[in-house]
C-alpha cells in the first residue's frame, strides 16, 4: 500500500542534534554515542542536523555518530542550506559540498532550506535557492526537499503556491503555540497540510519549557496520569496529528532519550480527554501575569548603555510563564553578547519616559536580575 503522505511509514520521533550532550565546553560524544544507539536499536531512523547547529559542529559530530557506525540505508539524514550564508547564486554550491564532506553523508534524505522568513525570502528567490533544491533532487543528492519556516501562514500560502515542488515544511509546533498570534502554529500547519504536503514538527517541547513548567500546572498533568512525564503531554500533542513525517526533540541527555523513546515506541494518539487537559494547562499558560511590552523598542532608542530592554523582558516574561530556569538564564547569556548587561543600566530614566506602557522599567530590570540569581 503506497503512503497517505511523505513520510507516514516514519517513525514520529526525530533526534534533533541542536541540544547534544554536553562536557566541558564540547560534544559530549561518547554519550552521544550512547543515545544514537539507543534510538537506532528502538528502531527510529531520522537524525536532524543544521550547518550552524552548535557553532557548526554538529554535523561533524552526526558523521562520527551516527554516519560512521550505521550502514547508509539504516538512517534518515536531514540537514539545511544556511541562507544567512549566501550571498550569491555560487554560494549555494559551495556550502553545499562543504556540508556533504562534513557528514561524508553521499546524499541526504532530507534537505531544507534553513529558516526561510522574512528578508530571507525575497533574497533565495532572487539568488535561486528554489531552483537549487530541485537540482540536489534531480542529482539524487537529495531524496526529498523543503524548508524550515518562521513566519506567518500568509506568507506560507504564496511560497507554496509559487513552489509545489517543495514536499514538506519544517514547522514549529507545540500546545503552547498552537494559537499563537506570533508563532501562528495551527495556521501554518493548515496551511501546509492544504497544500498537500508533509511537516516536519520542531520545538516540540518549545526548547525544554514544557517539560518543566509550574507546580500548578504538573499537578494537572500528574493528576491525569501519573506514569506520564510532563514533556510526554507536549510530544504525543505534536505526534497526534496528521501528515507529520517525524516529530524533532533535542535530546540533551539518555534520560531525555529514555523518557521521549518509552513515549513515542507504543504511541498513542491523545484521546478527547487528554486534549480537555492540555486545553487547561493553556488557559493557565494564557492567564499568566506578565509584564505588558508590546516589543515597540522605544525604550532602546536613546539608551546610553544599548541595553535590548524588550529583549529582557521577553525572556523574563516566557520564565514566568513556564519556569524553566536554566532556559531563562541561558537566553540571557545570549542576550548580552548582543546588549548591554542588565547591571550595566544608569537608572537615566530616558526609558521610562519613552515607554507608551509606562513600564517601571528600571526597578524591572532589577527585578529581572535578581529573578536569574
Amino acid at each position: 500500500m503506497s503512503e497517505r503522505y511523505l513520510g507516514e511509514s516514519i517513525p514520529k520521533l526525530g533526534f534533533g542534534c541542536m541540544r547534544l550532550p554536553m562536557k566541558d565546553g564540547a560534544i559530549d560524544m561518547p554519550q552521544f554515542k550512547k543515545m544514537v544507539d539507543a534510538f537506532m536499536e528502538q528502531g527510529f531512523r531520522y537524525f536532524d542536523t543544521a550547518y550552524g547547529y552548535l557553532d557548526g559542529k554538529s554535523e561533524g559530530a552526526v558523521k562520527e555518530a551516527v554516519v560512521d557506525r550505521y550502514p547508509r540505508d539504516q538512517f534518515f539524514l536531514a540537514t539545511k542550506m544556511p541562507l544567512w550564508t549566501i550571498n550569491e547564486t555560487a554560494d549555494y554550491e559551495v556550502r553545499f559540498a562543504e556540508q556533504l564532506s562534513r557528514t561524508g553523508a553521499g546524499y541526504f534524505d532530507f534537505y531544507l532550506l534553513h529558516n526561510l522568513s522574512g528578508d530571507q525570502i525575497e533574497k533565495t528567490e532572487t539568488l535561486g535557492g528554489f531552483d537549487f533544491l530541485k537540482s540536489l533532487k534531480e542529482k539524487g543528492l537529495a531524496r526529498h526537499i523543503g524548508f524550515s519556516y518562521h513566519d506567518t501562514a500568509a506568507r506560507l500560502d504564496e511560497l507554496l503556491t509559487k513552489h509545489p515542488e517543495v514536499e514538506f515544511v519544517q514547522l514549529q509546533i507545540n500546545y503552547a503555540d498552537w494559537e499563537s498570534e506570533s508563532v501562528q502554529s495551527r495556521l501554518c500547519y493548515e496551511t501546509v497540510r492544504k497544500h498537500g504536503k508533509s511537516v516536519v514538527i520542531m520545538e516540540p517541547v518549545k526548547g525544554g519549557s514544557l517539560a518543566l513548567m509550574s507546580e500548578k500546572v504538573q499537578g494537572i498533568f500528574k493528576g491525569a496520569d501519573p506514569d506520564a512525564s510532563v514533556a510526554s503531554w507536549a510530544i504525543r500533542f505534536a505526534a497526534s496529528l496528521d501528515g507529520v513525517i517525524t516529530v524533532l526533540s533535542g535530546m540533551s541527555n539518555e534520560e531525555q532519550m529514555a523518557d521521549n523513546l518509552s513515549t513515542v515506541k507504543n504511541f498513542k494518539p491523545l484521546t478527547e480527554d487528554e486534549r480537555k487537559i492540555i486545553a487547561q494547562v493553556t488557559e493557565i499558560l494564557d492567564n499568566t501575569p506578565t509584564v505588558p511590552c508590546t516589543d515597540c523598542k522605544y525604550c532602546t532608542e536613546n539608551c546610553p548603555q544599548g541595553i535590548k530592554i524588550p529583549a529582557y523582558i521577553s525572556a523574563y516574561n516566557n520564565y514566568k510563564i513556564f519556569a524553566n530556569k536554566d532556559g531563562f538564564k541561558g537566553r540571557l547569556e545570549m542576550i548580552k553578547k548582543e546588549s548591554g548587561d542588565l547591571s550595566d543600566c544608569l537608572a537615566c530614566g530616558v526609558c521610562e519616559g519613552r515607554c507608551p506602557q509606562h513600564i517601571g522599567i528600571i526597578d524591572l530590570l532589577k527585578e529581572i536580575a535578581e529573578a536569574a540569581k
